[in-house]
């Protein structure tokens, strides 16, 4: 009972909260609802990868196609059987689990540089398979039609609905990555992390551990891809296994902390500002990525903890107030 009263976890979970509330409080709610939906998206993919890359030390820059092949199973449902998001969401969830479990047997053997290459090749290969299913609509994705949003009280409720399930599902991954952190099988994860060939010896069963994170890690992103494609009425090979947003959710866990519940959440929110801005900026709006690129090279080389990693070790007295 004492890991609830982690302070560090009542801070993570409040500034979640905190953001999901902002566009209900806001004089101009449909804006605000936008920011704070792209937010809270990068908040739980750079949280479930965490639950991979800072728990284990796995380095994956293709977790994006959990993402991809999430949002294809909620919005083929959705648009060929009409079915309730909440099945969408979950069939998106249990096809992203079922593909992490099936990878996991077969490329968490890899280490290092190894592993990293194969996450890439798993998506450009799910991007390409894609784009030649035709019930998938190919390389011209699907659309849904507009009465499907009747259904939910017209296509702004289910804006709202939508922005609302992502809230709760922000704060429950935020809650996940803590148990698991706080928990035995958190610790024999973190092992791994150190040194995977001593947390053999001392009793952990690195395959299944290394497996069933990576499955955790996977089931999050489902769930997004389901909400973000219902909420933009259509899919497209080229938008769910986009490269680019793994690294970009690569530098978020980087930038708030590897290792951490509180720094995806920071890495995530102060990266999508930034992101923000140089989207608008004349002068930067063109060399987005070359930015990430080196933003990720300065945190690797000056501040590899993380911000909140960061500040831990300033004091004890943060050490307890930042999980």
């Amino acid at each position: 009972m004492n890991r609830w009263r982690n302070p560090g976890l009542w801070l993570a979970l409040a500034l979640t909260v905190a953001i999901g509330v902002w566009p209900v409080l806001a004089a101009n709610k449909a804006y605000a609802r936008e920011v704070a939906f792209t937010v809270l998206m990068s908040v739980v993919l750079a949280s479930s990868l965490n639950i991979l890359l800072g728990y284990t030390g796995y380095v994956s820059f293709g977790h994006i196609v959990f993402f991809g092949l999430g949002g294809y199973a909620g919005f083929y449902l959705l648009s060929t059987y009409h079915a309730p998001l909440y099945v969408a969401a979950l069939a998106g969830a249990l096809c992203s689990g079922l593909l992490a479990f099936l990878l996991g047997r077969a490329i968490l053997r890899l280490r290092g540089a190894y592993f990293a290459l194969a996450t890439i090749g798993v998506n450009e290969a799910a991007r390409a398979l894609v784009k030649n299913l035709d019930f998938l609509g190919g390389p011209t994705g699907m659309t849904l039609h507009f009465q499907v949003y009747q259904s939910y009280g017209g296509a702004n409720e289910a804006l709202w609905i939508t922005y609302a399930s992502l809230a709760v599902l922000a704060l429950a991954v935020t809650l996940v990555s803590f148990l698991v952190k706080s928990s035995r099988f958190g610790l024999g994860l973190m092992a791994i992390r150190e040194n995977e060939d001593a947390a053999e010896v001392m009793g952990v069963v690195t395959p299944s551990a290394k497996t069933w994170a990576y499955v955790l890690s996977a089931i999050f992103p489902g769930i997004v891809g389901v909400l973000f494609f219902f909420k933009n009425g259509n899919i497209e090979p080229g938008d769910a296994f986009r490269l680019h947003q793994s690294i970009e959710t690569l530098v978020m866990v980087m930038l708030g902390g590897y290792g951490t519940v509180l720094g995806p959440l920071i890495g995530a929110t102060v990266y999508q500002r930034l992101r923000g801005f140089l989207l608008v900026s004349p002068l930067f709006k063109n060399i987005q990525l070359t930015v990430s690129g080196i933003l990720l090279l300065t945190i690797i080389l000056f501040v590899p903890a993380g911000a909140v990693g960061w500040l831990r070790n300033r004091s004890a007295r943060l050490r307890r107030l930042l999980e």
